[in-house]
């Protein structure tokens, strides 16, 4: 083992001892069984709608238990940080509403970017090489590339262990000869020497009982000394971070379960409280023959900027989270949901599929619940971001928005459930605004010719219909009108009185109908006309009718 003053040599001079740290970072005054939970996202790209839903467990746990939930930016990896990382992570627990008690605005046991907690991790490696527990490694990358190939060629486990670790054991002379050339070195953890052949046991909050082969690499604790900061790996940084921020409960995903065993033997080595741990299945897509894991590689949905973008409501997001969570969430009401406690015992170990389909129905089920000024606030605040042609005609016409939401919703038992989520608002009500709505152009126009009616009958209807148009209130009775006016320029009565004799008329009361529905609408397919007209207006609705007569 290496002399206390070379070791401390390598350090500081000022560096704190862990009773510094200790006091620095007492013990929470909590109740029992309260948990404190933490989430640690890291820049290296943007935020995956997993974390999301491991943030919303561990608000949910946090908050019912009496804990207390903080964020914790695991940003040790500097040269893989994504620019902007950051700001996407705030923007997407902000939209979700998932507050946390601690972060890098606000606790009392930061910082809370580990890139800023340098000094604390310092004295714990430092520690742990004066028990020897630790030691420095001057292993070259060519070095561990042959260790690595001379292991498969033996067909053993690759790893720095036992008589592969070869600066496990160095004598204190080698050590100071290649620190005095100034050579590059790591710090490893020296794994227990009775490690090989043992079982790791533990309890896991959602799994229960679960059991590994013990760790036996002499994992790297303290990144390459001539890096700076100099900065530890997750492995290290998560036990001692979550031991001084009193973190008791680490919900995260089944992929850290093998790590287990070493967080462990780390714990023991560092004197610490193990921590409790609960191992969420990831959220899987389906794919041809059968499903793998949301990928934010490959799959759009898996990034937490696709569901804002798209304008997903987000309770109705975090409603069908909570239903992947816990199934019987997914069988009570939207609100009963929100409000419900998320049991770990009740979430499910093989990964649920997310469904956007799925989603999207119960998005459309839950803004059909909404009044249409609440839809009207919430397109506005999407389409300042995303649809910036939309702001200002929203805002110059905002008593049409709300007359055109009320069609086919207001007062009736099943109202239409046209929009999934806030993009889809000017596909679905967009041809209400005169400022956003194509004049068809006569006959010719493409949308008119696709009804087959003669050019010239397409004239003399539409003229006619504009010369004695009533804008009237009843349904029945403004229908009427353009029965009537059908039947004087010739088209049959009903769709079966035309397909008997189709060489007689121009079209049915259908054909004509649609007509008019495609000079008001732009489409065939729309919200109850009668409706649509009395939320357009009779000047404009008009005017939509003379352009047809083009």
């Amino acid at each position: 083992m290496l002399d206390r003053a070379v070791i401390d040599g390598l350090f500081p001079a000022d560096l704190p001892e862990p009773a510094y740290w200790e006091e620095q970072y007492p013990q929470r005054e909590l109740a029992e069984g309260a948990k404190v939970t933490r989430l640690g996202p890291s820049p290296t790209g943007f935020i995956h709608i997993g974390g999301i839903y491991v943030g919303m467990i561990d608000r949910d746990i946090a908050t019912n238990t009496g804990g207390a939930y903080l964020v914790r930016v695991e940003d040790t990896d500097q040269s893989r940080e994504v620019e902007g990382a950051l700001e996407q992570f705030e923007r997407g627990f902000a939209y979700f509403g998932i507050e946390s008690d601690e972060d890098a605005s606000k606790g009392a046991y930061g910082p809370y970017l580990q890139s800023q907690r340098e000094q604390i991790y310092l004295t714990y490696v430092r520690h742990l090489l004066r028990e020897g527990k630790a030691y420095l490694c001057f292993a070259t990358k060519e070095e561990l590339a042959d260790i690595t190939g001379r292991q498969q060629a033996n067909k053993v486990p690759t790893g720095y262990y036992g008589k592969w670790a070869i600066w496990r054991d160095a004598s204190a002379e080698d050590v100071a000869a290649k620190l005095a050339e100034g050579a590059p070195y790591v710090v490893r953890f020296r794994a227990p020497a009775d490690a090989d052949g043992q079982r790791a046991r533990f309890v896991d909050a959602i799994r229960g009982r679960l059991e590994h082969e013990a760790n036996r690499n002499d994992a790297v604790i303290l990144k390459a000394s001539d890096t700076s900061p100099r900065l530890p790996t997750y492995h290290f940084a998560h036990a001692v971070d979550d031991h001084l921020m009193r973190v008791n409960l680490v919900i995260r995903g089944d992929e850290w379960i093998s790590s287990v065993p070493l967080h462990l033997q780390l714990f023991a080595a560092l004197e610490f409280e193990p921590i409790e741990y609960a191992h969420i299945a990831p959220l899987m897509k389906h794919i041809p023959g059968g499903k793998r894991k949301l990928s934010k590689r490959k799959d759009p949905e898996a990034g937490v900027d696709f569901y804002i973008g798209a304008g997903f409501p987000a309770d109705a997001v975090l409603y069908y989270l909570r239903g992947l969570a816990n199934g019987r969430l997914a069988e009570i009401p939207l609100t009963e949901a929100l409000a419900a406690p998320i049991q770990l015992d009740q979430c499910g170990v093989a990964g649920p599929l997310v469904d956007l389909v799925k989603l999207e129905d119960i998005s459309a089920d839950h803004i059909a619940t909404l009044s249409g000024q609440q839809i009207l606030d919430a397109v506005r605040v999407w389409a300042a971001t995303y649809d910036a042609e939309l702001v200002p005609v929203l805002a110059a016409e905002p008593e049409l928005a709300l007359r055109a939401l009320a069609v086919e919703r207001d007062g009736v038992e099943n109202p239409r459930k046209d929009l999934r989520k806030w993009s889809d608002f000017r596909d679905a009500y967009g041809f209400f605004f005169p400022q956003l709505f194509q004049l068809v152009t006569g006959p010719a126009d493409e949308r008119i010719a696709a009804l087959n009616v003669a050019p010239d009958v397409v004239r003399a209807f539409a003229q006619d219909l504009v010369d004695t148009y009533e804008h009237r209130d009843d349904p029945a009775d403004w229908f009427n009108q353009l029965r009537d006016l059908a039947a004087k320029h010739g088209f049959a009565p009903n769709p079966k009185e035309y397909k008997k004799n189709p060489d007689a008329y121009p079209g049915s009361i259908r054909e004509a109908s649609q007509l008019v529905r495609v000079a008001i609408t732009g489409a065939t397919r729309s919200p109850d006309l009668h409706a649509t007209t009395q939320a357009l207006g009779a000047e404009e609705t008009l005017r939509r009718l003379k352009a047809l007569t083009n």
